[in-house]
């Protein structure tokens, strides 16, 4: 933090906070005055606007301009054969200005909601994929509330929405078929992809033979919702529709509902070791094999975490103008080394998403996501992490992991190894304390570390992967977002609540597949 000598009379010093780096591509914002805020020792006074901007090394030259003299006027058409020659080249500009024109309309008919969102069926009306499954009618056939589910709590608990009670319930395990599940994995986003290995589209895992596509698995569990009404196959119609199947029951034969897996996620190596991203030591590989390095200009700008073979979650502010192109970007996965991602490519970004909402001043929102253009080759080092269900409890202080390839310490440079650290929650109330982040704390936001510092994310960590252990699985509950400093006492990291994006996640993987 700097101060800043301008202040306004009357109001006092105020601190305006800078970053670290001096290579930051974005224009620089104008001065916050947080006159919310009472005036406290500088130790204390909490950073007006957040840190944590991705470090981005560019190269700048001077633009050569070639300075083509000018014609004498009247010249350049005087001839007949000059005058052939404009008539030609004129038709010529007309006929490719048709020709463009007629492929941008032709490329508008094909995709008309690409603008506006979703397309509700035969109606061929677009809508915002916010409205996708909110419980209100947006299509005229009411498509937007037909096609409903989720996955409920740590047990991944089926459940669909109920347009006519207005309410989620589970799906009953009666005459389920894995036939559905697919079905209903398709219909949160998540795309049949098979891998290319040696042997096929299969691989060998712990001793068994198991496709790595959409689906993973289904079972019948108790429920532990509380449910009182079910959603029940009726087999004997006709419609192979698994949505048009289903009725509401308040009896359940099997007295279980269905448990989906729509992937296999949340599945680390090894979880022994012990580190710190700001001076700790280096991660061992499948530890963390959600863990990728987004690359811009071949140099390491900001983290991010696999939750399919083709989608990866970072943060907004890491993709903020000029960085919101996808062709800026490249992935590495299963890499522990940055030196090491030198002799490869990695794999191009086919979209950057960014949340609506979000906010480049307060960080609030701040979570995007990066459609690949080649689906990554998952293994024992490369793999997706779980998205967490709602329903899910954490404790007040539960215990997280944060990784990344950021500075190991404050102001420093980014890390060549990969670097994991523990860190537990600290509740909203303590992270707004008017002697942390006083108020700048939103829902949208976690807070993760130790008042009294030491282990903290750092620049170079953004994006990155705030994980949690339960019930034997690894679940995304935040990006790596901001923070005032690296582990300095009543700073800790602030980060992207995943836990409130993931119907967001879904509507985005749905509408983009």
């Amino acid at each position: 933090m700097a101060l800043n000598p301008g202040s306004p009379p009357g109001v006092g010093p105020y601190y305006e906070n800078h970053g670290y780096q001096n290579e930051s591509p974005y224009p620089p914002r104008p001065a916050v005055v947080p006159s919310a805020y009472a005036v406290y020792p500088a130790q204390y006074y909490p950073p007006a606007v957040p840190q944590y901007a991705p470090r981005v090394l560019t190269h700048a030259s001077t633009p050569v301009i070639h300075v083509q003299p000018k014609s004498p006027s009247g010249t350049l058409c005087t001839s007949r054969t000059r005058r052939v020659l404009c008539i030609t080249v004129a038709l010529g500009a007309l006929l490719a200005g048709a020709l463009a024109a007629a492929f941008l309309l032709w490329r508008f008919m094909e995709d008309k909601c690409s603008v506006s969102g979703m397309e509700c069926g035969s109606s061929g009306t677009c809508i915002s994929p916010s409205h996708w499954c909110d419980g209100v009618l947006h299509c005229p056939g009411g498509e937007d509330e037909n096609r409903c589910v989720r996955l409920y709590g740590p047990n991944f608990i089926l459940q669909v929405y109920s347009a006519q009670r207005k309410s989620w319930h589970p799906v009953c395990r009666d005459d389920w078929s894995e036939s559905y599940g697919r079905a209903a994995c398709q219909d949160m986003g998540y795309r049949q992809i098979r891998n290319r290995t040696s042997g096929g589209s299969c691989l060998m895992l712990q001793g068994h033979r198991t496709e790595r596509n959409s689906f993973y698995s289904s079972q019948g569990i108790a429920d532990d919702s509380g449910a009182t009404s079910f959603m029940k196959l009726n087999i004997s119609t006709g419609n192979v529709d698994l949505y048009k199947k289903l009725y509401h029951s308040d009896v359940c034969s099997s007295k279980t509902v269905v448990s989906l897996r729509c992937i296999e996620c949340g599945v680390s190596q090894k979880m022994s070791r012990q580190g710190r991203i700001v001076g700790g030591t280096g991660a061992a590989l499948g530890d963390w094999p959600w863990q990728v390095s987004l690359h811009v200009q071949g140099i390491h700008v900001c983290g991010g975490s696999i939750i399919t073979p083709e989608w990866i979650v970072t943060a907004a502010h890491c993709v903020e103008e000029p960085l919101n192109h996808p062709r800026y970007w490249s992935a590495f996965a299963g890499i522990l080394r940055q030196s090491f991602m030198f002799y490869g490519n990695g794999y191009r970004v086919e979209k950057v998403i960014s949340h609506p909402n979000y906010d480049s001043q307060t960080k609030n929102n701040d979570i995007a996501l990066m459609k690949l253009q080649t689906p990554l080759t998952l293994s024992d080092e490369v793999g997706p992490v779980c998205l967490p269900n709602p329903g899910m409890t954490l404790e007040p202080a539960q215990a997280c992991w944060i990784s990344g390839w950021g500075a190991t310490h404050e102001k420093g440079k980014t890390s060549e190894m990969l670097n994991a650290a523990v860190v537990r929650l600290l509740e909203p109330w303590q992270c707004n304390s008017k002697h942390v982040y006083n108020g700048l704390v939103t829902p949208a936001m976690i807070c993760a570390g130790y008042l009294q510092g030491d282990v903290d994310s750092c620049q170079g960590d953004s994006g990155g992967p705030l994980v949690t252990l339960k019930s034997s699985i690894w679940w995304l509950i935040g990006d790596t977002s901001w923070g005032s400093g690296c582990a300095k006492p009543n700073r800790p990291g602030v980060y992207g609540n995943v836990t409130v994006f993931t119907d967001w996640i879904y509507r985005q993987m749905r509408v983009n597949s």
